[in-house]
């Protein structure tokens, strides 16, 4: 029998090689941790700069909304709502370009991920996001998925990425007289996305959660979560590329798909070891540390997160762990009155 207290390293590694769940008390304690940075990311963005920030007003913001939900009142519900608040100014100073097509910097991929920190807060259908979802349909009309516009691995390098985040905007937030074309792109893309293959963690993530999103078979998602699942590591963590280091982005975005795809529930043995890898990887100031593997093109700029260069998509990456945990963590007594 083993001993009845074990050291965490070593408690962990057994749950990473046998998939023992991990316990409540460490999903709260892991939460708990990250929500404080994670914060300071989106803060620290909207005081520096006036557009909607994918890495730190993406991931961050959703895992915040995702852990009011469940109970954790770790910060003010006030700060979420200075998001909410600045994406909306955003998009009304960008009103007129997404009507016309044009789009802001970061194309497909601002305008998919900022429709879904919008979902993620509850916000109804308005002319603001109207004039989103016009604008998915406007762009790349020719193509029957959308392109990425940048490279920016791993976040923005993937058309299943930029396909996906497109599809679920036009799904959540498309209006009755939108719905024909809505349609229309729809099919196009589940053919694309029935034919096209990953070659990536980041491809297979994201083809899973697009798949989901244009209702395709049982079968093909259980094939397509295969693909990813074949990409996990021993220690339960999966790894942006093959020969690549584990990693906090990788594992969280992995996770979040196989859950909301509804192909894994959180209990399962897999979901559980990915779940041990990010709490015994997550650092003493409960941040998840990825290494930059994209060139700069803008200025740098502090946005309240550690790890400075590399703190872009280190707060992307710590957004998708928390989130990753935050969904298999029990609604605290709070949440359930």
């Amino acid at each position: 029998m083993l001993p009845l207290a074990l050291p965490t390293g070593l408690l962990l590694a057994l749950q990473l090689t046998v998939g023992v769940p991990v316990s409540e008390m460490q999903l709260q304690q892991a939460v708990t941790a990250a929500l404080p940075p994670l914060r300071a990311a989106a803060v620290g963005h909207i005081a520096q700069k006036s557009c909607f920030g994918c890495h730190n007003q993406g991931p961050p913001v959703t895992a915040l909304q995702a852990a009011r939900r469940r109970g954790f009142t770790t910060f003010s519900a006030t700060d979420t709502e200075e998001q909410i608040a600045h994406i909306r100014d955003f998009l009304k100073a960008n009103e007129q370009k997404f009507r016309r097509g044009q789009g802001t910097g970061g194309q497909v991929d601002t305008a998919g991920t900022l429709l879904l920190a919008l979902e993620q807060n509850g916000d109804l259908p308005s002319p603001l996001t109207e004039a989103v979802v016009s604008y998915l349909l406007q762009v790349q009309s020719h193509r029957d998925f959308w392109k990425c516009s940048s490279h920016r691995p791993p976040s923005e390098a993937s058309d299943f990425t930029t396909t996906y985040l497109a599809l679920r905007g036009l799904r959540v937030w498309g209006t009755p007289e939108q719905q024909p074309r809505i349609r229309e792109r729809q099919e196009r893309a589940r053919a694309w996305l029935f034919q096209a293959r990953p070659t990536d963690t980041e491809d297979a993530v994201f083809r899973l959660l697009a798949l989901r999103e244009v209702n395709a078979d049982p079968k093909i998602l259980n094939t397509a979560a295969e693909d990813l699942l074949a990409l996990q590591n021993w220690n339960g963590g999966w790894s942006q590329k093959p020969g690549m280091p584990v990693d906090a982005y990788a594992t969280g975005t992995a996770l979040v798909a196989l859950n909301w795809s509804g192909v894994m529930p959180v209990s399962h043995r897999v979901y559980q070891r990915g779940l041990a890898y990010l709490i015994q990887t997550q650092r003493s100031d409960g941040t998840w540390m990825v290494a930059s593997r994209s060139k700069p093109f803008q200025p740098y700029y502090e946005g309240g997160f550690p790890h400075g260069k590399a703190q872009f998509i280190s707060s992307t990456a710590s957004g998708w762990a928390a989130l990753a945990l935050i969904l298999a963590t029990p609604p605290l007594p709070q949440a359930k009155n």
